[in-house]
């Protein structure tokens, strides 16, 4: 593994921390600025707007400088926003350094696949940009639960400074380790918006947003879930999330690898078994044994989506992959709020805390369903532009 990739996995690492850590801080940022449960939760609505908004325009911006700088300057905004947020006197200070955060979220993913998939040859790519999720993943498995814990005992604010602190050891890793890129590299802010003409781009955008707000139709409402459905008590919401972060690196990896093997089958056949696995969910979240067995199968499901959807974009936005790879990231974080949204209907309209898992497996079927309209298209140009043999 090139030593850059661990530099780009720590970076990962200390994103995707900081974007879920909050969730279990709510209630001591909500005593100490005073205000209520829900309105601490709008800090995590806060950054997922300043991840779609942040995502294309600051990979817009630098389209002209290199990769190496433009990750570098992410960093120094992600660090910023973290150090803010942990000097907050106020909940609106706080609020505008969780969105300063989030402002590099999306175009760091975006720029670090591009500079994760030149890293390594061809054949290897789709591995190469698992590997830099993986960061994300493992924040799910240590960071998030470490800096809860870390958050709880000696205040949400030593979590901030943590973050901060990986962010700049991510900052170094990138500095020294990354390797240096011409900025004629770039193609430029015109040949970027160019393909977004293509169709296929689009549907790529479509198949992440759509499959991860299956994911997050169900996952969004996994404690009470797990509380209300299966019996589990508070406190084991905790170690369940560890056991689906745990299936969140296995179905990274694994995703990875298929799709360094051919791409479009493999998207075909992890979204089907998202949809399946949901649609059980359903049932087994009824007994605690078979509910947390699936929660670790969800999890891994869930995530195994991501190389081969971050490739899929890159592949179609030929010549020009920044920033339609940034807009996957963004594609990512909205399917996240579409996701949660539409789960959270069924719960207010009284389908109970299980019915959320239909809407994910629907939500994941539509995603097929544009994979496979995406892929007829492919086997259509394909037959378009063989070679068409004559008898002489």
């Amino acid at each position: 593994m090139p030593a850059a990739l661990l530099a780009l996995a720590i970076g990962a690492f200390g994103i995707g921390t900081t974007e879920f850590v909050i969730m279990g801080l709510l209630p001591e940022v909500a005593t100490d600025f005073g205000v209520s449960i829900p309105s601490a939760g709008l800090l995590i609505s806060g950054y997922a707007l300043g991840v779609v908004v942040g995502a294309p325009l600051l990979t817009a911006i630098g389209s002209k400088v290199s990769r190496k700088t433009v990750l570098i300057a992410l960093m120094g905004v992600f660090i910023a926003g973290n150090l803010l947020s942990a000097l907050a006197p106020s909940y609106g200070v706080l609020m505008t350094g969780r969105i300063v955060a989030a402002l590099a979220h999306g175009a760091f993913f975006g720029v670090g696949s591009v500079v994760a998939a030149s890293l390594v040859p061809k054949a290897k790519q789709a591995s190469a940009i698992a590997l830099m999720f993986t960061g994300l993943t493992v924040a799910n498995v240590l960071g998030v639960p470490g800096g809860t814990a870390l958050g709880q005992q000696f205040g949400w604010r030593s979590t901030f400074w943590a973050v901060t602190a990986l962010g700049v050891i991510g900052l170094l890793g990138i500095v020294f380790l990354v390797p240096k890129q011409d900025t004629a590299e770039g193609p430029g802010l015109r040949v970027e918006l160019a393909v977004f003409k293509n169709v296929q781009v689009w549907l790529a955008l479509a198949m992440t947003a759509l499959g991860f707000a299956g994911v997050f139709a169900s996952f969004t409402y996994i404690a009470p879930m797990m509380t209300e459905v299966a019996g589990f008590s508070s406190g084991a919401v905790t170690w369940l999330l560890v056991l689906f972060g745990g299936g969140l690196v296995v179905g990274n990896l694994l995703g990875g690898k298929a799709a360094d093997r051919s791409l479009m089958p493999s998207l075909y056949v992890i979204l089907a078994l998202l949809a399946a696995v949901l649609v059980v969910f359903v049932f087994t979240a009824h007994a605690k044994v078979p509910a947390a067995i699936t929660i670790a199968i969800f999890g891994a499901a869930g995530f195994a989506t991501v190389a081969p959807l971050q490739k899929r974009v890159m592949d179609k936005a030929v010549g020009a992959p920044a920033l339609a790879s940034a807009a996957n990231i963004a594609a990512f974080n909205l399917g996240n709020a579409i996701g949660a949204y539409l789960g959270g209907l069924t719960i207010s309209h009284g389908l109970g805390y299980t019915a959320p898992n239909w809407v994910g497996a629907a939500l994941a079927i539509a995603g097929l369903l544009a994979a496979l309209t995406s892929g007829a298209l492919d086997h259509r140009r394909r037959t378009e532009t063989s070679p068409v043999l004559t008898a002489v």
